[in-house]
């Protein structure tokens, strides 16, 4: 019998006008990547143009806890590998959120697609 880990929802408080801070560790378990995001991390949810938050609310507690863990990811990448790996982790925190299909796949894509222009424009 094998026990499935569900993805916990994160805990945050306000902290500033757009801005939220993880109240205690958060610990996450993804069929990539486990880790935990530290009490005190400052996340502004999903980074969404705000044209588009009709749509895709960026505060919306559906998907809020992946985009916690994407933020905390990419707060720490130093490559494109990173961004990548940040990518993969907040599709797989949708999906085990049970978001739509639909909104795991406009994500990911968007913020794979950020990134490599990102890295890109970098160099």
């Amino acid at each position: 019998m094998t026990i499935k880990n569900e993805l916990k929802r994160v805990c945050v408080k306000p902290f500033d006008k757009d801005k939220f801070e993880v109240v205690s560790d958060y610990t996450f378990i993804l069929p990539s990547f486990n880790g935990i995001v530290p009490k005190g991390f400052i996340t502004d949810g999903a980074s969404i143009p705000r044209i588009f938050w009709s749509f895709f609310p960026p505060y919306r507690s559906e998907y809020f806890s992946a985009c916690v863990i994407h933020d905390y990811l990419c707060e720490k990448a130093n490559s494109r590998k990173d961004y990548k790996l940040a990518d993969l982790a907040l599709k797989e925190a949708m999906q085990e959120l049970k978001c739509p299909k639909i909104k795991c796949f406009v994500f990911y894509h968007a913020c794979n697609t950020f990134h490599f222009l990102k890295c890109f424009i970098r160099g």
